[in-house]
């Protein structure tokens, strides 16, 4: 009887540990360091300190539903009703996101720039790889639509988890901007995570995602089937523009032609020949710009500067 008790002792203690030990991972991802993006960004020559702090802008504090302030910064160079708010990925903030804003600026859009919860200068204890980010994507959209009023167009842009943001607010929230551009989403977080588990720590999935799970609605109240912008991609009229590396090996290119494939109506595919994950635009910027002058010439009414 002993025995037996330690040994349902231990595979309770185990599958515990392990169920923390996941849902730690996912809910505190380590996030990189904020001098080191800026370090980064500067010696890439994406980010030129002179140059953008030369640009009209302002510090906005936007209140998230959830009890924390959202830090985004508003960059209106231009006389117009045109504006991008720009959605990073995990372990970013939004330094990561001028380059991107640099891109509209550069075709006469205003920008809005924002840190996710948990990210540079944004409250939150938690990241949820957009379950809960979608719902402050949505805040930050209202807050501009009441900022600029009923004549804005607005284009949304996102890379990896702010893609996958993007899409979730999009699809179960409301398709509540003029365009999207989607820069390597994954599909289905699900999907995702079986494909890490197997891929970095050699384990089967089906008997980790389980208890995975169950940890995480207990401790952070969403489960990971939650997260599936290609279950409600359908949901968005609005075009789209998918974009991915056909090097990514961390979130795969598959996904991408997945979301593709199941978006109906006005849609676009680009497949950026060099680097990996979220570098499409890095290692391919004339290719990664011409997609876009096609997509907003093609659905957006709009002609490039002469």
């Amino acid at each position: 009887m002993k025995k037996a008790f330690r040994a349902l002792f231990i595979v309770l203690f185990f599958w515990v540990s392990l169920g923390l030990y996941f849902t730690n991972r996912l809910m505190y991802m380590k996030k990189k360091d904020e001098e080191l993006i800026l370090r980064r960004e500067k010696e890439a020559g994406r980010y030129n300190p002179e140059e953008f702090e030369s640009l009209p802008k302002r510090d906005v504090d936007i209140p998230s539903p959830f009890g924390y302030i959202i830090k985004a910064l508003l960059v209106e160079p231009h006389q117009t009703n045109r504006y991008v708010i720009i959605s990073h990925g995990v372990t970013e903030n939004k330094i990561n996101s001028i380059k991107y804003a640099n891109l509209f600026l550069e075709r006469g859009f205003n920008t809005l720039i924002y840190d996710h919860r948990r990210h540079g200068q944004s409250g939150g204890k938690t990241t949820s790889f957009g379950h809960y980010e979608k719902f402050d994507l949505k805040t930050v959209v209202d807050w501009l639509k009441q900022e600029i009023g009923p004549k804005l167009r607005l284009g949304i842009h996102g890379e990896s988890m702010g893609a996958a943001t993007m899409l979730l607010y999009a699809g179960l929230l409301e398709d509540g901007a003029d365009f999207y551009i989607a820069d390597c989403p994954f599909s289905d977080f699900k999907q995702q995570l079986a494909y890490l588990i197997k891929k970095d720590f050699k384990l089967i999935p089906g008997l980790l995602l389980p208890i995975g799970d169950a940890f995480l609605r207990l401790r952070d109240k969403y489960s990971i089937r939650h997260v599936s912008p290609i279950s409600v991609i359908e949901n968005i009229k609005h075009p789209v523009l998918f974009i991915h590396s056909k090097k990514d090996d961390f979130i795969l290119p598959s996904m991408s032609k997945d979301l593709f494939e199941h978006k109906k109506g006005p849609k676009m595919l680009y497949m950026a020949e060099n680097g990996r994950h979220a570098q499409s635009f890095n290692e391919n910027r004339a290719d990664y710009e011409r997609a876009i002058d096609e997509f907003l010439q093609k659905y957006v009414d709009y002609a490039l500067p002469s």
